[in-house]
């Protein structure tokens, strides 16, 4: 079978080369030329193919249209199930990335030994052995019995192996490592793993087949190889942890089954991914007393509501231009909410470095978090703690109102059921006639009013 030719296409303005070179010859762009394959041209008064299947496509009126049910496949993790919507969906395309050792063949091992005994499934590893695999298995305690491996990279031997088989789950071991006959370059290359991620993505769509592409993360956190691969398939997850954190939360940021955000977390054993179904436990410090400097906020991920602990250290600080840090919230939101908080709160604080933390490295990046972040910073500033079993959430505007935030009733819920019995909120997210367990709802509309709450 004759080669498919490769061609060098500008990523600026698509023009093709018949060979690589440091600088487009059409738009003067640098480094901006990678290798693909040319299309072989159509031989004359043939038809088209159809994208998947063997039915024509034809064009028809959306309301028409009666979709079938989309059975779904539990994985037998629900913080996972949670994530992906309910579970798998045949022929959907899922990819999974996260730094180096963080987890992510440990938790498609055990969701394999899981699966394996119900429909048939297969695991592609690329960066191991079998041996390794076996290992790996040993370890975690998990059902090898049904479990089918294979250990290759080349992607059309892949789908050679794999088409007897007829698996409803094949996971890919990374998509980083594999590689097609039909490009030159090394593995790894952005023409390699577009190739190769469109030749598996095809295969699913055809096949019915649920696929896992687990995807290497450069150091910038973002998954590597060319940003069409998050294009071309259906769910991206991106698996986090803070260092020398037990704690592993996995987060959707595109789901074309479910909704995104949505956040499952896990805690990392000696026998693998533990569900930690209640993860509010675990954001939360639980002083034996009240300390300065300390709020407990209800934030959102998906459809999930979750109590953190927001801490503000407040110091005098010895610098020209003192310090504004922030691990969890965003820094110049930081930086906003302080100006804020001087304007219309009437606490300077332009000579103090302000440090503000989410216990357990949890990233929140709502806007409800910003009544959090000033009451717990004027805590610190004035050695005060804000009282016992109390929550907050809010959004702070520029003029100093204090906004209503989405599922204000959920957090409550979520609050009153671990106990907290007052919470500072946005006016318009107090209930006016719904009574939420025993708790003391305080509505606050000006940033005024939520310090004098506090006061």
């Amino acid at each position: 079978m004759a080669r498919n030719k490769t061609v060098f296409v500008c990523e600026s303005c698509g023009a093709s080369h018949a060979k690589w070179a440091g600088q487009c010859s059409d738009c003067g762009a640098w480094n901006t030329l990678v290798e693909s394959v040319a299309a072989a041209p159509a031989k004359p008064g043939a038809s088209a193919p159809a994208s998947f299947g063997t039915a024509a496509p034809q064009v028809e009126r959306l309301n028409a249209i009666r979709p079938a049910e989309t059975a779904r496949t539990p994985t037998g993790l629900s913080e996972l199930d949670r994530v992906l919507g309910g579970g798998l969906v045949p022929g959907s395309v899922i990819l999974i990335g996260g730094d180096p050792g963080i987890g992510k063949s440990t938790l498609l091992l055990q969701v394999l030994a899981q699966l394996s005994a119900a429909i048939p499934a297969l695991y592609v590893t690329g960066e191991e052995s079998l041996e390794q695999v076996h290992l790996r298995a040993q370890r975690l305690s998990v059902d090898q019995a049904e479990l089918a491996v294979l250990a290759e990279t080349c992607v059309e031997r892949v789908l050679a192996l794999a088409k007897p088989q007829a698996p409803r789950l094949v996971v890919i071991d990374s998509v980083q490592t594999v590689f097609s006959q039909a490009v030159t370059s090394a593995p790894g290359s952005v023409s390699q793993v577009r190739e190769s991620a469109s030749m598996l993505v095809r295969f699913a769509k055809a096949t019915g087949t649920a696929l896992i592409l687990v995807g290497h993360v450069t150091k910038e956190g973002t998954i590597a190889g060319p940003r069409v691969l998050e294009h071309m398939v259906d769910t991206v997850l991106y698996f986090e942890a803070e260092a020398s954190s037990r704690f592993r939360v996995i987060r959707a940021v595109k789901n074309r089954f479910g909704a995104v955000n949505e956040l499952g977390v896990f805690a990392m054993s000696d026998a693998g991914l533990k569900q930690v179904t209640n993860p509010s436990a675990i954001f939360l410090s639980r002083h034996e007393q009240p300390v300065p400097g300390s709020a407990v906020m209800v934030t959102r991920e998906g459809s999930r509501p979750m109590l953190v602990e927001v801490q503000a250290l407040v110091d005098g600080s010895q610098l020209h231009n003192p310090r504004r840090v922030a691990l969890g919230p965003d820094s110049q939101r930081l930086a906003m909410l302080l100006a804020v908080l001087h304007r219309h709160g009437g606490v300077p604080l332009g000579d103090q470095d302000v440090f503000v933390n989410v216990v357990g490295g949890m990233r929140v990046s709502e806007t409800a978090a910003d009544l959090a972040v000033i009451l717990a910073a004027l805590s610190s500033f004035r050695d005060r703690p804000l009282g016992e079993r109390l929550v907050v959430f809010g959004e702070i505007g520029l003029a100093g109102e204090i906004r209503p935030v989405p599922g204000g009733e959920e957090r409550l819920a979520e609050a009153a059921k671990h106990g907290f019995t007052r919470a500072i909120v946005p006016r318009a997210n107090a209930p006016r006639s719904k009574r939420i367990g025993d708790m003391e709802i305080v509505g606050v509309a000006r940033l005024g009013e939520a310090i004098d709450a506090v006061a």
